[in-house]
């Protein structure tokens, strides 16, 4: 019995509908959860919040099927996105009117949008991508922010006099370097101190070049090469692999001998 309601129930995980209904109804949690940031009508008010009821109940069902249909559930919750999941629909739950927890539950229902990311494969493999390449982006902005100090001490000895609100210390240093790095407005920023500085734009040229163009484009290569990894690890892991083919091979050739030996 309980066998057979396990399978109807991945096969119902596994269908493509199902699928779809579940980014629908994350969908309209999105637009609810917007819409309540509006003025509304009391009428529309209740409308929301019986929808707010529905969805909940929805998430609810579909982790309890998750969870049921899954063949391995001691390694169910030891899934990254399974815990996040279930962690959002059980803080769902908290009723949000008359309560401590009023703010608490508000804030993860707007986290219920992330849900898209767990149930759409091409976007976990983007997240996934990001994390894992964390480390060794760690190393690069490390570096990034050495460029950062260096160029700020400098901009603060240098230009403080000319324009103390962008060049007063270092703190403010760097984020007049941040803004450069971002191209917004920078040139005013260079002809200012040009003025004074003639040579000044060798700062700024310099500055940019190791910023936006070389430590940038490192980012983009990193991540770009670990996404590679993970697109080439999810085709490989639905690949069926060579012991399950010598399996299949195995009971095909038994089921032959116990045919033959029949006749």
């Amino acid at each position: 019995m309980y066998q057979s309601i396990k399978e109807n129930l991945y096969r119902l995980k596994e269908n493509k509908l199902f699928e779809l209904s579940v980014v629908t109804v994350i969908i309209i949690s999105a637009l609810e959860i917007g819409a309540k940031t509006f003025e509304l009508s009391d009428q529309a008010y209740s409308f929301t919040s019986i929808l707010d009821a529905f969805i909940t109940l929805f998430f609810l069902v579909e982790i309890c099927i998750r969870f049921i249909a899954d063949n391995n559930k001691r390694h169910f919750f030891k899934k990254g996105w399974n815990v996040f999941d279930t962690l959002v629909v059980l803080v769902s739950l908290i009723p949000i009117d008359n309560s401590e927890m009023a703010l608490l539950a508000r804030l993860v229902r707007v986290f219920r949008v992330l849900r898209m990311v767990s149930v759409v494969p091409e976007l976990r493999v983007l997240i996934n991508s990001l994390l894992k390449a964390m480390p060794q982006l760690g190393y690069v902005i490390l570096l990034m922010f050495i460029i950062f100090y260096i160029y700020a001490a400098i901009g603060s000895f240098v230009f403080k006099d000319i324009n103390p609100k962008l060049w007063g210390d270092i703190a403010i240093s760097m984020l007049t370097l941040f803004r450069i790095m971002t191209f917004e407005d920078w040139t005013d920023i260079q002809y200012e101190t040009m003025e004074v500085y003639p040579w000044s734009w060798v700062f700024y040229l310099t500055f940019i070049f190791f910023t936006a163009f070389a430590f940038l484009n490192m980012v983009i290569g990193i991540v770009v090469n670990v996404m590679e990894e993970e697109h080439a690890s999810m085709r490989k892991s639905k690949e069926p692999s060579l012991t399950e083919l010598q399996q299949e091979l195995a009971e095909i050739k038994a089921l032959i001998k116990q045919q033959s030996s029949q006749q």
